[in-house]
């Protein structure tokens, strides 16, 4: 048990290291060069980005073996969210990833992840401050709905592109006549992915009852 806890706090601290990067550095690039520094934002943070969601998928490992006690299906929709927007998304069509809505994504997620690792982190050490408490289950009421959204335009904002160079389209030869039209799926994801919002969102309003109860607050801050 100590040893996994150490395990998860140096997991928290390493992707807490990583969004804290990737949100300084878009914060003072905005500061130095304005609006010039959006269109940019994918190749100058789209590396340390792709490789903070990859090792974010060790979370589900995390829960299917019990080291982690969050509820699987809202983490695993979250985690895929993310994968199927960056990695098929924006990373597959170069044209979208000088587009205003990636900077806006990447910021979202990141102020997520830094107030959520930050609290995992004290959290693992059995240290709770009601005001980091507040901030982790209430700003992703708000904030989690507007990454759908800007999730959701950055696929329609990549539609044209699909469709343009038929990436991920697959047309099988005679005789299976059988054929994958990708923005199609993209079309239909759309729905799974405001679907997968509402459950989560559930989910969401479920954890702050639960760690913002005035019995588990007086609890913590004993």
């Amino acid at each position: 048990s100590s040893n996994m806890n150490t395990y998860l706090f140096a997991y928290d601290l390493m992707q807490f290291c990583g969004h804290s990067w990737i949100l300084t550095n878009m914060i003072i690039r905005f500061m130095s060069f304005g609006e010039d520094s959006l269109a940019d934002t994918f190749y100058s943070i789209g590396l340390v980005m792709r490789l903070c969601q990859l090792l974010s998928t060790l979370e589900i490992l995390h829960i299917l073996i019990g080291i982690d006690k969050s509820r699987l299906l809202p983490r695993f929709l979250q985690i895929t969210e993310r994968i199927i927007v960056l990695f098929v998304v924006i990373n597959s069509q170069e044209e979208v990833q000088g587009k205003y809505v990636v900077c806006v994504l990447f910021f979202l997620w990141n102020l997520l992840d830094v107030v959520r690792y930050t609290y995992n982190m004290l959290a693992r050490m059995g240290i709770y401050y009601l005001p980091l408490t507040w901030l982790n289950f209430s700003l992703c009421i708000l904030l989690y709905p507007l990454s759908v959204l800007a999730k959701a335009f950055a696929i329609c904002v990549s539609l044209p592109y699909f469709e343009s160079f038929g990436t991920y389209s697959i047309k099988l030869p005679f005789p299976f006549a059988f054929s994958i039209y990708f923005p199609y799926v993209l079309k239909m994801y759309l729905l799974v992915l405001f679907i997968g919002m509402c459950f989560t969102i559930q989910n969401i309003f479920s954890e702050r009852k639960a760690h913002l109860g005035t019995g588990n607050i007086e609890k913590k801050t004993s």
